[in-house]
């Protein structure tokens, strides 16, 4: 536990004040009943009851006051919280390299089939967008709250040359923030200037865009899946780095072994292997997480893993209204038996 204001704990020393006054107090109390003793066993048989009684409540009391110092020292701790992510961007990798079958039957087939079942385990508010890639990417289906349609979009991935890694954070991130003008672009060679129409003057140029901290957007996130291995499209650095600045955490999957296996794809054939450094990198650098699927039964397991973690996040909140809380019942408490057991507050 952390605090914000820790030179408020200082307060703490007041307490063994007060136990100490409340104890000379008890003392003054007592040579009193000693001068009129006759008083004092009048007033003892109308109390009554065991003599811890007379002790409870300012012992609630004083740790009432203790929790209200930690209150206002303004205490921080990490927990599970809901989310609010209103966005998932699924980028799936539809590369030559997704027919191996080093994950039965394929990594094509494994992808398709866990991807699916991912996405009916959603919440239904959350609007979920596909990209599929190859050498180049395309958002197959825009984000949207239709289950039906993101099914469809994923049971039309084609195989094709190429995988262009970055082109597809790129494009989730274009799918997240439609608005976000040419400067995403310009990472998919598109130009940073707009052409003018019949002689017309450019148009007006935006704000400049301000970078924010590494995962701190809670609109949204990517999950992209893939065997890593980047053979077209723009730096996979540049595109982390876009993505970082905006604060969106890309999740990777890396699907395959490292091993790897050799096919044949329109007359050609290679090896292919899980390449981890690379999504290892995207997930680290934009604060997401890296998972590894060698199998249909670990991919599953990584989707029902993401799916409670894009529920349930882990952050430090302030938790001071808690001790506040448990301060405020102890002191209720406290005046209640004394109410009750004496016929006085404390």
């Amino acid at each position: 536990m952390k605090f914000i204001w820790p030179q408020m704990l200082w307060l703490l020393l007041l307490l063994p004040v007060l136990a100490g006054a409340y104890i000379w107090l008890m003392r003054r109390k007592r040579r009193a009943s000693l001068r009129f003793a006759n008083l004092a066993l009048v007033r003892a048989a109308l109390e009554g009851g065991p003599r811890w009684r007379r002790h409870a409540a300012p012992l609630l009391f004083l740790l009432s006051v203790g929790l209200m110092i930690f209150a206002v020292s303004r205490p921080t701790a990490v927990v599970a919280v809901p989310t609010q992510h209103e966005t998932i961007v699924l980028a799936i990798d539809v590369s030559g390299s997704m027919r191996a079958t080093d994950v039965k039957p394929s990594r094509m087939a494994v992808a398709q089939e866990a991807a699916k079942a991912f996405v009916k385990e959603q919440p239904r508010s959350v609007r979920i967008g596909v990209v599929s890639f190859a050498a180049t990417a395309a958002v197959v289906q825009y984000p949207t709250v239709n289950r039906e349609d993101v099914m469809n979009a994923i049971d039309r991935f084609q195989s094709q040359r190429g995988s262009a890694i970055g082109s597809a954070i790129v494009v989730g991130l274009i799918a997240l923030f439609p608005d976000a003008g040419p400067e995403l672009k310009r990472l998919l060679n598109e130009g940073d200037r707009p052409r003018p129409a019949f002689g017309r003057p450019p148009a007006e140029k935006k704000e400049a865009f301000k970078p924010v901290p590494p995962g701190s957007y809670n609109g949204g996130a990517i999950i992209l899946v893939s065997d890593g291995e980047r053979t077209a499209g723009p730096e996979i650095t540049a595109a982390t780095k876009a993505a970082a600045e905006r604060g969106v955490r890309v999740y990777t999957v890396g699907i395959g072994t490292t091993k790897g296996e050799t096919i044949g794809f329109e007359g050609w054939s290679m090896r292919v292997k899980l390449d981890e450094e690379a999504l290892k990198q995207i997930a680290n650098v934009t604060r997401g997480q890296y998972f590894q699927a060698a199998s249909a039964a670990d991919l599953k397991a990584v989707y029902e893993s993401l799916s409670s973690r894009l529920t349930l996040e882990k952050r430090e909140i302030e938790v001071g209204a808690l001790f506040a809380a448990g301060a405020a019942l102890l002191a209720v408490l406290a005046a209640g038996l004394s109410m009750f057991w004496f016929n006085r507050i404390l």
